[in-house]
C-alpha cells in the first residue's frame, strides 16, 4: 500500500466573522492548503466537504468559483466529528488507487444560529423527549463530571484546571478564539451551565472557521518533511445497556485501540494530541479512552504537568476546543493541520519539541440510545 501524506494544511482564525459568508472562509483555507502543498487546483482529483449546519450541496457552492473543473465534490456529515470522517472517507479512495490528490475541508458557521446549544438529532423521538427533559450535551457532560468527582474523589478545581491549561495554550495561538489566560478561581466563579460544568468550562457556541488538507500519494508533492497518515479510524456508537459506565468513553477507547493497531505504534509514543475537549470533563475521560493515563489517573496525569506545552504529552497545545473554539464541521481537519504544523516544526511560540507522532480524536453526535454517534482517531507521523 502507497504511504499517504498531508502535503499542505491550512486554517482561517476561528472566531467570529461578520460580514464574512461561510463559502468564503472556506475559500480562504481552502487557497492557503493548496499553497501550501504546492499543488494547483488542475492537481486536485476529488475534493471532501464536511459540514454539518451549511444546508445542501455546500461543498459545491465553495468550491464553484475556485477554477475546479467538474471534479467530484462529496459533502460529508457526521455532527462534530464530519471533518475526521471526511479524511478518513479521502484515504479510502487514496488507498484504493482512485485518486492520488484530493483536498479536504472543513466549514461552519455557528454565528449564523444565535447562540445556544447544538440542535440534537430531530427526526428521532427518543433524542427529542430527552432534550425536552433536558438532556442536552452540557447536561450529558455535567452528568459524566459529576460521575467523575464521586467516583475518582476529585475536586472541581481538578475540572476547572483543564479549562487552564487550554487556555493558557489557546494564549500562544493566533489563531484561536479565546486568546486570554484564566485562573481556577475564574473558572468555577463564571456563571453555572450546569453543574458541575461552568461557562469557561464548554467550548464556546458562537464560532465560525474553516480548515482545509491535501492529501496525496505522489512522491513528487511531499512537503521538505513529510508527514504520514499512519492510521484513520471512525466507529460508531454501541447500544447503552442499563448497567453502562459513564466514565468510560467505550467508543473513542474502541477506535483508539483500532488506530494504535493499525498505525503499529503504541499510546506511549505519541509526542502531541488533540482531542475533543467540547468539555473540561471530556479532556479528562479521554485521556483514559486514548490510554495516556490509567483508568482512575487522569487527574493525576494533569497535575503532574504532562499534558501541558513542556510536558511529556501536551494534549490540545492549539488552545482545544475550549480555547480555539469549534465549528462542527472544522474542527476535525484543523486538528490534523495543528499536529501537522508540530510534526513539521512550523507551530510557532506553542511548537512541542521533537514530535514525530501526533493523535487526533474527535467524537460527534448526541443521538439517545448510544455513547455518541461517532468517533474518530487519527495517528500522523514524521
Amino acid at each position: 500500500m502507497q504511504d499517504i501524506h498531508i502535503t499542505g494544511g491550512a486554517m482561517t482564525r476561528f472566531g467570529r466573522h461578520p460580514g464574512v459568508l461561510a463559502p468564503e472562509l472556506a475559500q480562504q483555507a481552502i487557497l492557503k492548503a493548496l499553497a501550501d502543498a504546492g499543488v494547483g487546483v488542475g492537481d486536485v482529483q476529488a475534493i471532501y466537504c464536511a459540514n454539518v449546519l451549511g444546508g445542501m450541496i455546500l461543498g459545491q457552492l465553495v468550491v464553484r468559483d475556485l477554477g475546479f473543473r467538474g471534479i467530484p465534490v462529496y459533502n460529508v456529515e457526521n455532527a462534530c466529528a464530519s471533518g475526521a470522517t471526511a479524511v478518513h472517507l479521502a484515504r479510502h479512495a487514496l488507498m484504493a488507487g482512485q485518486y492520488d490528490t484530493v483536498l479536504v475541508f472543513g466549514i461552519e458557521q455557528l454565528t449564523a444560529l444565535g447562540g445556544g446549544t447544538i440542535p440534537l438529532q430531530r427526526n428521532d423521538h427518543k433524542t427529542e423527549l430527552y432534550a425536552r427533559a433536558g438532556m442536552v450535551l452540557p447536561a450529558v457532560y455535567a452528568m459524566r463530571g459529576t460521575r467523575f468527582l464521586h467516583e475518582r474523589d476529585a475536586q472541581p478545581a481538578d475540572l476547572a484546571a483543564v479549562a487552564v491549561k487550554n487556555r493558557h495554550h489557546g494564549s500562544l495561538n493566533e489563531y484561536a478564539q479565546q486568546r486570554s489566560e484564566t485562573t481556577i478561581d475564574e473558572v468555577l466563579a463564571s456563571r453555572m451551565i450546569a453543574d458541575p460544568l461552568t461557562l469557561l468550562q464548554c467550548c464556546p457556541s458562537q464560532v465560525d472557521g474553516a480548515a482545509a488538507v491535501v492529501l496525496s500519494t505522489r512522491t513528487d508533492r511531499v512537503a521538505t518533511r513529510p508527514v504520514k497518515l499512519l492510521s484513520s479510524v471512525v466507529v460508531s456508537g454501541l447500544r447503552e445497556r442499563a448497567d453502562d459506565d459513564i466514565l468510560d468513553a467505550e467508543i473513542t477507547a474502541r477506535a483508539a485501540a483500532q488506530a494504535y493497531e493499525q498505525a503499529g505504534v503504541a499510546p506511549s509514543d505519541v509526542d502531541v494530541v488533540e482531542l475533543h475537549d467540547a468539555f473540561t470533563i471530556a479532556e479528562l475521560l479521554y485521556y483514559e479512552a486514548l490510554q495516556l493515563a490509567p483508568r482512575g489517573d487522569a487527574v493525576a496525569l494533569l497535575k503532574s504537568g504532562a499534558t501541558r506545552l513542556g510536558g511529556r504529552v501536551p494534549v490540545n497545545p492549539s488552545g482545544g476546543l475550549l480555547a480555539k473554539g469549534h465549528p462542527l464541521g472544522a474542527t476535525g481537519v484543523a486538528q490534523m493541520v495543528e499536529v501537522m504544523w508540530h510534526l513539521q516544526g512550523r507551530a510557532g511560540t506553542r511548537q512541542v519539541a521533537g514530535a514525530r507522532i501526533g493523535l487526533t480524536q474527535c467524537t460527534g453526535g448526541g443521538i439517545a440510545g448510544v455513547d455518541h454517534a461517532a468517533s474518530s482517531v487519527h495517528l500522523l507521523g514524521v
